[in-house]
């Protein structure tokens, strides 16, 4: 029988030996510095998450400015989840094998280069014909480097937090990628409100510069001096260590199961499948909808701007959800509880605003509802990568919870093709309402971008 007690930032135990009558105690101690290992991660998922979203808000606005359809707009946010199946297998198998540092190192990298590729796209006296595809080869570097900071977080809280404040590590962890969302939502329609393009080069240098600044924090333990390191000194000298000098936990002191071991254990386990595909559906609908907010809008004569805002509010009322469900799981523990009420929620409001999304001039209520699925789905978000280290230990915590960001983003491939396969042309009617994006860029004569019918095949008979 073991007695816990926890007291600042130490945990004692102490053990009755079977074997002696003499009481061990031992001592478990967290570190400050596990504050700034957050911080970075943080930092690198909001800035990666940027990345990723940066064309969807203005997909009319990119078709123009790079001369392609909208399905190749669509491709720059897809390809981060195609390239995140095999690598998210990679990144499990990284920070498993080689720790923490490593996998902060290579998605701070990846993520920096593959930015400021991004931006020479835009450089005059690149060829017309080559500014897509270098676009999407930055793309391409930067969601290589996702898994790798987005299975990050399991792994730092078990390694660095102790039992009572993992659940609130994972949530911080874990919302800063929607953050990220939000704030590419927010600036990038508000930077880029002309409809050939040209305030896109000045986006993208933002963008670069948060993830710059990313990878400069993942490398470097806080320099103060203001002035540039470079980033080769900033990555010798940077998070120096996968694990802390002693674990804050008698679970953390325990060597977790190898990689293909752990694979072995994962596909014996029912209930974690019913966690992976349920939660690789909820994570799926996320990834879609973000992904085609202003097309599904655009179409009913919203803007830009407001599908950016409705992308800001399903994110701000996620962030909400997460907080309030990440603190009071740490104190309840009620794991299943939470993710069976967020769930229900997120699938009421998701198809309160699909309905919504068919209406026109109802931009109260599909704020509303949009707002309401961020509070319900992202609630599950942090519970669900707790809760599959839970039912699958000793499995390491890279494997387990990275398995379900791989099967949200199977799953939203499959779903972002199906939609773009199944959106129908618009009616004239609706297609002159619908060239109020961006000001009428979709209507321009030179423009290859052609809102479509997202919402339903019947909706251009039965909505005038």
């Amino acid at each position: 029988m073991a007695d816990r007690s926890v007291s600042g930032d130490s945990v004692s135990l102490a053990a009755n030996s079977t074997s002696t009558s003499n009481l061990v105690d031992q001592t478990y101690q967290v570190y400050k510095r596990r504050w700034f290992i957050l911080f970075v991660i943080c930092l690198l998922n909001i800035s990666n998450a940027m990345v990723w979203i940066t064309f969807s808000p203005i997909a009319d606005v990119t078709a123009e400015k790079f001369k392609v359809d909208a399905f190749k707009v669509n491709v720059l946010s897809l390809v981060f989840l195609i390239c995140s199946v095999p690598f998210g297998f990679c990144a499990s198998w990284v920070l498993d094998t080689f720790g923490l540092r490593a996998s902060i190192l290579l998605s701070a990298w990846l993520n920096g280069v593959g930015a400021l590729l991004r931006n020479v796209s835009v450089f005059d006296g690149i060829d017309d014909s080559a500014r897509y595809p270098i676009l999407l080869l930055g793309q391409t570097l930067a969601a290589c480097a996702q898994p790798f900071v987005m299975f990050a977080p399991t792994k730092l809280a078990a390694l660095w937090f102790a039992g009572n404040q993992r659940a609130t590590a994972n949530m911080l962890a874990s919302m800063a990628n929607p953050l990220g969302i939000l704030t590419a939502n927010v600036i990038v329609p508000a930077m880029v409100t002309s409809c050939d393009g040209h305030d896109i080069p000045s986006a993208l240098w933002v963008m670069t510069g948060i993830s710059l600044t990313g990878t400069m924090m993942a490398t470097f333990l806080w320099v103060m001096t203001g002035i540039s390191l470079t980033g080769t000194m900033m990555a010798t000298f940077g998070v120096c260590s996968s694990t802390p000098p002693t674990p804050p936990t008698a679970s953390a002191e325990e060597d977790s199961e190898k990689f293909i071991d752990g694979l072995k254990k994962l596909l014996k386990n029912k209930n974690y499948w019913v966690l992976n595909i349920t939660f690789g559906a909820g994570l799926a609908i996320f990834t879609s909808f973000t992904t085609f907010l202003d097309q599904i809008l655009c179409p009913k004569g919203y803007s830009n701007s407001f599908a950016g805002l409705c992308g800001a509010l399903m994110i701000a009322g996620g962030v909400l959800g997460a907080v309030v469900s990440g603190i009071y799981v740490d104190r309840s523990k009620k794991f299943a509880e939470v993710i069976k009420f967020s769930y229900a929620g997120a699938v009421m409001a998701g198809l309160a605003f699909t309905q919504v999304a068919r209406l026109r001039d109802q931009s109260v209520l599909a704020a509303t509802c949009i707002t309401l699925f961020g509070v319900f789905g992202f609630a599950m978000y942090p519970i669900s990568m707790e809760m599959s280290v839970e039912v699958t230990y000793p499995v390491a915590e890279a494997t387990s919870s990275g398995l379900l960001i791989v099967s949200g983003q199977i799953q939203g491939i499959i779903i972002i093709l199906v939609l773009q396969f199944l959106a129908q042309p618009l009616s004239p009617e609706d297609l002159a309402i619908g060239t109020g994006c961006s000001g009428g860029c979709s209507g321009n004569s030179t423009s290859q971008f052609t809102p479509q019918e997202w919402t339903g095949m019947y909706c251009t008979d039965t909505i005038k």
